[in-house]
């Protein structure tokens, strides 16, 4: 069984590429844009999105959006929105949909799009997932980010964490501890945490070495 991350582009303008994609991927007025859950039925796709950015700029590009049967937008405040889609599938997106979804092959959420692309995780039999690959109907273009075994899979590695093994990374991120140069060190990290800072530094490393066994599995 393979774990891979791919992130697919198209190549070339994009002119065959849905309206949908490139709203989702390369619309200027979206920072971030998230899939979260989506369910393919026949040529019937729905979408449900995380998004960072203008939510009324995206309401009127969905609307002119021949392909778009409905949709419903939710505020969670501060230029950040969820959005549910309704959207008609044409040829090459139900090629591309399909792609990755035939045989026992699992598309891990989340989707992430951004400068024209959608990033993404597939896990199954690596046969069948080498086949998914190969297949990606042009203009679409895949490139394999990572490899890697199913405790690396999106929702699985941090479920293997601690709760104080969890808040120390996340207070290491918060802090800049993984920035370069590095702006964090164990004191501010323990000062977070309200402990020593022996004590952050191996809750930090403990979930460092999961982390990275998880996503260089041995053997």
């Amino acid at each position: 069984m393979r774990h891979v991350r791919l992130t697919v582009a198209p190549a070339g303008d994009g002119s065959e590429v849905p309206a949908m994609y490139r709203v989702l991927s390369d619309a200027p007025y979206l920072d971030r844009v998230v899939g979260l859950h989506w369910n393919v039925s026949g040529d019937r796709l729905g979408l449900m999105v995380y998004a960072e950015g203008d939510a009324e700029a995206f309401r009127d590009g969905i609307r002119r959006i021949a392909a778009v049967l409905d949709f419903e937008l939710v505020s969670a405040g501060d230029g950040r929105f969820y959005a549910y889609l309704r959207n008609e599938l044409n040829e090459l997106s139900r090629r591309l949909f399909g792609t990755f979804t035939r045989g026992s092959l699992l598309v891990v959420p989340p989707l992430v799009y951004g400068d024209g692309s959608v990033t993404f995780s597939v896990f199954g039999p690596r046969d069948e997932v080498q086949a998914a690959i190969e297949q990606v109907p042009s203009p679409f273009e895949v490139t394999v980010d990572a490899v890697s075994g199913m405790g690396a899979t999106p929702g699985l590695v941090g479920t293997s964490l601690s709760a104080r093994q969890r808040e120390a990374v996340e207070v290491a991120i918060d802090v800049g501890y993984y920035e370069v140069p590095r702006q964090g060190d164990y004191e501010t990290i323990a000062a977070r945490m309200e402990c020593a800072p022996s004590t952050a530094a191996e809750h930090l490393r403990k979930a460092e070495s999961k982390v990275l066994r998880a996503a260089f599995p041995r053997g």
